[in-house]
């Protein structure tokens, strides 16, 4: 696997465009590393909870950044998320003092994405349901702008293959990406992390990955404001359907499957994987995503990683919680977190840290986009070898045809939601 952090000198790139110009033809001289404006200008395409978390961990981290566009589906949404950074105390002046969002940077509908990467923004921020992540992605890219993408980078075969094309122009166009993978900008995982892969707990012999928790987000919390089935609902609701969130294991386990990606330096091969629903009732409302998957994947060296993922609603009460990673080693192992010294700012806006000074020149260059798309695509892997029965392969899913969003989408139109996988009669295409 290609590393996701880069050391990008200005020498070099600045050699390497003069070979042929088509850097500079694409990129604004002033988003050039090391060429950076004082303020930059970032819009959000996206503007749900995390969303708007995400903008005040930005400022907080980058606090030359200022919001100045924002784009979403639904006008009520885009315009709650602006009250709440602006006008209400749940962040403070510093965040405030950077919100500039004129009216007429405030863009609604499917192409809404269009219009803010367009407007001469600096950085896009991608916070909409994973299911129109590769869409967007790539039009920032093609846009030749710097680019934090919350995770999963895909909810499907086709379109987890365009982002990894796609990773790869973005680093030839020298863009800065950074993912919501956040334990990959977490001191006490970066440090451990390097001690594993330097020998500290000798050579890696078995690696575990858990997310064991609850539920996110219900159909039927939704259900007296817009018309079940409508493209409206499922969007609204979009951690019940697969096509739009991926399922637990891809929209949510991918950070303990990331990590244990990270520290072999490496996907796995193939998969095999068990799944369903223990408690979620077969209904319009629970759409038709699974609650639990154990799924058991092998790397090209044979070592493989024990990945155990489950939403149980009790999970609170007398119930389990565990999120976390172990990698077992000849001379020892580690929680990934162990070996490492202890964070004193929150890896959520640590990450915006880092990505300035990746922008800036000031610190080293990251594109972290190949690394989560390859665990991007890790975790679908797993969801289909579960909802398939067979063992998933690596090259299976680089030429698969799966490909699950809508084509020209509306609102009021009815999607029609494929019922909850069976194995033995879901075919993987």
């Amino acid at each position: 696997m290609k590393s996701s952090n880069q050391s990008i000198s200005r020498r070099n790139f600045l050699g390497a465009s003069a070979a042929g110009t088509a850097a500079f033809q694409i990129i604004k001289p002033e988003l050039v590393r090391g060429q950076g404006k004082e303020k930059l200008t970032a819009g959000i395409v996206g503007c749900g909870g995390r969303g708007t978390r995400g903008i005040a961990e930005m400022i907080t981290g980058a606090p030359n950044v200022e919001l100045v566009a924002m784009a979403d589906l639904f006008e009520d949404q885009l315009e709650k998320s602006l009250r709440r950074l602006r006008d209400s105390d749940e962040f403070g002046p510093d965040v405030k003092k950077n919100i500039k969002v004129a009216p007429e940077n405030r863009f609604l509908g499917y192409d809404a994405y269009k219009k803010l990467i367009n407007s001469g923004v600096d950085i896009v921020l991608l916070h909409t349901p994973p299911g129109w992540r590769p869409l967007h992605f790539e039009e920032a890219v093609k846009a030749g702008k710097h680019i934090f993408a919350e995770k999963p980078l895909a909810t499907d075969c086709v379109g987890a293959q365009k982002v990894l094309r796609l990773a790869d122009e973005s680093v030839q166009k020298k863009l800065t990406v950074m993912i919501g993978a956040q334990r990959r900008s977490q001191k006490e995982y970066v440090e451990s992390v390097k001690r594993i892969q330097d020998g500290e707990i000798g050579e890696i012999v078995a690696t575990y990955a858990n997310w064991v928790g609850t539920p996110v987000i219900k159909g039927a919390e939704f259900e007296e404001k817009t018309r079940p089935g409508s493209l409206e609902w499922q969007q609204r609701a979009w951690y019940t359907h697969v096509w739009i969130c991926g399922d637990q294991i891809v929209e949510q386990h991918l950070h303990n499957i990331d990590v244990i990606n990270w520290v072999m330096d490496a996907h796995p091969v193939s998969v095999v994987s068990s799944g369903g629903a223990a408690w979620r009732p077969v209904s319009r409302l629970q759409g038709n995503i699974y609650d639990h998957f154990c799924s058991d994947f092998v790397y090209e060296n044979g070592v493989r990683m024990t990945s155990h993922c489950r939403q149980y609603p009790n999970a609170r009460d007398g119930g389990v919680i565990r999120i976390d990673e172990l990698v077992v080693g000849s001379k020892g192992r580690s929680d990934c977190r162990d070996l490492g010294t202890e964070s004193e700012t929150k890896s959520l806006v640590q990450e915006h840290t880092d990505m300035m000074a990746s922008i800036l020149g000031t610190g080293p260059y990251i594109n972290r986009a190949r690394a989560v798309a390859e665990s991007t695509m890790t975790a679908i892997m797993g969801r289909e070898a579960a909802y398939s029965g067979l063992e998933i392969t690596w090259d299976m899913v680089m030429n698969s045809k799966q490909d699950l969003t809508p084509k020209d989408p509306s609102l009021e139109e009815e999607f029609y939601v494929p019922v909850r996988p069976v194995p033995g009669e879901y075919k993987f295409i």
